[in-house]
């Protein structure tokens, strides 16, 4: 296996009586989270009893006519013509009928079903050529135990400009990595995770949710200022920061807490047979195979290129001409496929691992037979989300929450704490951030910008939330993902495991995160982008 067992580890990790770096309160809490976590259910029957509940919860509250206002302006897309968001009902006949003509289109239209499995069909030819061992094992060797770990949660950060490509390629290779290297597998997965998920907002460049965000927040501020304009850009300056913040706090998250309360992994826990992951050193044959995969990378890479980066690209936005929006975007799943898919055919090639075409049929078959669990936990999954939406619950509560919150009636910095606080509270619940930004920031950006604050301010601060909890919930529409690659590392993993083990990132990264927005804006005065402006003045 690569791997050897701990002799010296004679208590289990959470034993009364276990001592020294596993002790402290800080773990024993992590402990308790875990063992809570862990008398929930498996993820797919909780969601089954979710969609349960939405319908009886929805029902119940439609009986007594439950109504909040709508905070979107009239004529608005989706108001009602009374102005209130009602909750709809699915314990009636009208429901029943929309639950069985949509069972199917629910499952089979849910975003990260379709982009998971074609993602994973180029990636599965990568892997099982050889490709991805080879050049992880090229990556690592040699290199120190903290350039690794600050590796992978950069890498993390800077995948979201394609989200999927952290998810369901950087993920499960930094568990290989660590595992590789002697570490906890685990450590690596939570690592990458952090990146990737709790760093979401952070970036070194502008990614597909910027537009998205800047968009919902101009209508909010119009609402006051029926000319202010928020671009896309915004938030950049702070985000651009963040990047090496979100970093540097996840990198010694796992180094001094997550690995050392993993302890020393034991490969007899794995759920998979790991032999294939040993670290091995690059042979010649490798190192060629490597080198045409690059020269197809580069070839792809300048073909993708000639595509986007002329004014006149074909997969630029057709109406615009930006980046922004463009049909690359859109579909940078495809991109993820074709740029694993023929490095690793290529790869194959020269090494001899693929010498027919049915090695890649088979390598792509494999791929897909690993996600089993996965995609039965997206049928509930879907179906949880789209009663969710058509009952109009979760509306309810973001708007009722955020009314509590105007109700405290706080108008000095520290609001943007609590502000970030429910932002975070909310985003366990609607797990899309452009979903959660449309119903709350209608009732956030007009009263803060009331109390003096500028929309440009006011978004980056729900960019914060909307992150640190993204680690935390099972809402998240990759976290049954994330808990099948975990799931192969150690057999019988309970969500609680993996919500305890990614919990003190979202502790450290909320604390750190919010601090350095408060240094940042209040205590320097910088702006979080080109042009945005920190107060608003009518």
């Amino acid at each position: 296996m690569g791997l050897n067992k701990d002799e010296s580890i004679e208590l289990p990790l959470n034993s009364p009586g276990a001592s020294g770096p596993h002790s402290g309160a800080f773990v024993r809490f992590l402990n308790i989270v875990e063992r809570l976590g862990n008398l929930l259910p498996h993820p797919i029957s909780l969601f089954a009893m979710f969609c349960l509940a939405v319908i009886v919860i929805s029902g119940i509250a439609g009986y007594f006519e439950l109504t909040v206002a709508d905070p979107r302006p009239a004529g608005a897309a989706g108001r009602s013509e009374d102005g209130l968001i009602h909750v709809v009902s699915l314990m009636n006949g009208e429901g029943l009928r929309m639950i069985v003509s949509n069972l199917v289109t629910n499952f089979t239209g849910f975003t990260p079903l379709g982009t998971v499995l074609v993602a994973l069909l180029g990636v599965g030819i990568a892997e099982r050529s050889g490709m991805l061992s080879a050049a992880m094992r090229l990556l690592v060797i040699g290199a120190s135990k903290r350039l690794v770990t600050l590796t992978i949660v950069f890498a993390g950060i800077v995948s979201n400009t394609a989200s999927e490509l952290g998810y369901v390629v950087l993920v499960p290779m930094a568990a290989m990595i660590f595992h590789s290297l002697g570490r906890h597998p685990l450590a690596g997965l939570a690592a990458a995770f952090a990146g990737v998920s709790g760093g979401y907002s952070a970036n070194l460049l502008l990614g597909t949710v910027d537009p998205l965000l800047s968009g919902i927040t101009e209508a909010a501020a119009q609402m006051i200022d029926p000319e202010y304009m928020v671009g896309p850009e915004v938030n950049w300056y702070f985000m651009f920061v963040s990047t090496f913040l979100i970093t540097i706090l996840g990198a010694l998250v796992t180094e001094k807490i997550v690995e050392p309360k993993l302890g020393k992994y034991d490969p007899d826990e794995a759920a998979v047979d790991l032999a294939d992951q040993k670290m091995d050193g690059v042979s010649s044959d490798e190192k060629r195979g490597l080198k045409a995969a690059g020269i197809a990378i580069l070839i792809l890479s300048t073909l993708v290129a000639l595509t986007v980066v002329p004014e006149n690209g074909p997969l630029r936005d057709p109406e615009t001409g930006l980046v922004a929006g463009s049909p690359f975007l859109k579909g940078i799943v495809a991109f993820i496929f074709i740029c694993f898919a023929i490095p690793g055919l290529v790869y194959g090639k020269v090494v001899g691992t693929m010498k027919k075409d049915k090695d890649v049929i088979d390598a792509m078959s494999h791929s897909m037979s690993s996600m089993g669990m996965y995609i039965v936990l997206v049928f509930f999954a879907s179906q949880f989300v789209a009663f969710f939406k058509w009952t109009n619950l979760g509306a309810v509560l973001a708007v009722s929450g955020a009314d509590a919150l105007s109700a405290i009636g706080l108008t000095g910095p520290l609001v943007f704490v609590l502000f970030i606080m429910l932002c975070g509270f909310i985003n366990l619940m609607l797990g899309s951030a452009s979903a959660q930004w449309a119903v709350t920031a209608p009732i956030f950006v007009p009263m803060l910008m009331l109390v003096g604050y500028a929309p440009e301010t006011i978004q980056a601060a729900y960019r914060i939330g909307d992150s640190v909890t993204n680690l935390i919930t099972p809402m998240m529409s990759y976290f049954g993902l994330i808990l099948a690659v975990a799931s192969q590392y150690k057999k019988n993993l309970g969500i609680g495991t993996l919500i305890a083990t990614m919990l003190p990132y979202s502790i450290v990264f909320f604390i750190g995160w919010t601090c350095f927005f408060f240094i940042w804006v209040f205590a320097l005065g910088l702006p979080v982008g080109p042009g945005a402006a920190t107060y608003y003045t009518p």
